[in-house]
């Protein structure tokens, strides 16, 4: 299996490494915006650079993988679509909703494959919680709380291409809220606070925000988020029901302290951020992914899912800029079953 990867940052950088290890590919084409950069890694890796995006599709790939910046991603899945590529993109598929439609459209209309970049739901922890909550361990859930605290914020330059908090952050721990629970979003009411560095007022977005969200059977869900968090890295979700509480993201990395006279020790090497805490969940969502592509197993993450999620973090930011609760019937989209 051939796989083009078009991006080479980051993110870009760890998937194209571990495509390279996997033994059902047998080779990468890799581009960036950056040329010498694509270059760079393909040399590192022994596999091929393109000199752009186009010579991936005229060279010809079973697959694609896009890990650009955001602004790219709907257009690409749309030319991957009308290409027949099955694709695999970072989240999300655009900014906004009719961009995010409209992508959808375009690989519905095709029958072509999108697996969205939603690495939470390959991670054990979260994995443990959905079949806790589907066994019905927990009894009738009546209480989520979710969090994602970043330990320090990105780069100034990123912050008006990212969406902001809700739309880059907070939207891994709604996907997860509808993921593990089973449940829908009907209602959010939302707040955020920019009182931190003035590189978040002047990008419009905030550093730290929080939002109240109802479920379809009447739990209630809290998610926080910030980029601000000097103790470490954390990603938690607690869920409580008349039988039992469990806690994902609870282990000897959580970077918090008890006061307590008998409580644990702070954690000695606090994760230090995303990658590290989620490095064997990102290796399983693209062997997930070559499975697909192989007509092995279904799509675990599709573009509707991924639609859903968004709209739960639209609603948040209307809900912050109009100082209201919002229900989720007043933005489009529609519905779809939780996964």
């Amino acid at each position: 299996m051939r796989i083009g990867v078009i991006g080479t940052g980051r993110i870009g950088t760890i998937h194209a490494n571990t495509l390279s290890r996997h033994r059902e590919v047998g080779s990468l084409i890799l581009s960036d915006a950056d040329p010498a950069r694509a270059a760079d890694l393909a040399l590192r890796l022994g596999e091929t650079a393109a000199p752009g995006m186009d010579e991936i599709f005229r060279w010809g790939v079973d697959a694609l993988v896009i890990t650009t910046a955001t602004s790219a991603h709907a257009e690409l899945i749309g030319r991957a679509a009308r290409s027949g590529l099955p694709v695999f993109c970072e989240k999300p598929i655009a900014l906004d909703l009719p961009g995010t439609l409209e992508a959808i459209g375009e690989v519905e209309r095709a029958g072509t494959v999108l697996q969205m970049g939603f690495q939470r739901r390959f991670d054990a922890g979260y994995a443990g919680a959905r079949e806790a909550v589907r066994a019905g361990r927990l009894g009738r859930l009546h209480t989520v709380r979710a969090l994602t605290s970043d330990q320090a914020p990105p780069p100034a330059a990123y912050l008006p291409l990212s969406g902001g908090l809700y739309r880059d952050t907070l939207i891994h721990d709604f996907d997860m809220l509808r993921w593990v629970t089973g449940r829908e979003v009907t209602e959010v009411y939302a707040a955020g606070s920019d009182a931190g560095p003035a590189m978040f007022r002047e990008a419009g977005d905030v550093d730290t925000a929080a939002a109240v969200l109802t479920l379809d059977d009447g739990a209630l869900a809290t998610a926080t988020a910030t980029r601000m968090n000097g103790a470490g890295y954390d990603v938690r979700m607690e869920l409580s029901g008349e039988r039992d509480t469990i806690v994902v993201g609870l282990d000897d990395r959580t970077p918090i302290a008890s006061t307590e006279p008998t409580g644990p020790p702070a954690a000695d090497k606090p994760w230090p951020g995303f990658l590290e805490r989620f490095g064997p969940a990102y290796e399983a969502e693209l062997a997930a992914f070559i499975e697909v592509v192989r007509g092995e197993r279904t799509n675990p993450c599709d573009g509707r899912e991924a639609l859903q999620a968004l709209r739960i973090a639209e609603a948040c930011e209307l809900s912050r800029h109009e100082h209201r609760p919002v229900r989720l019937t007043e933005l489009p989209g529609g519905s779809a079953p939780a996964g």
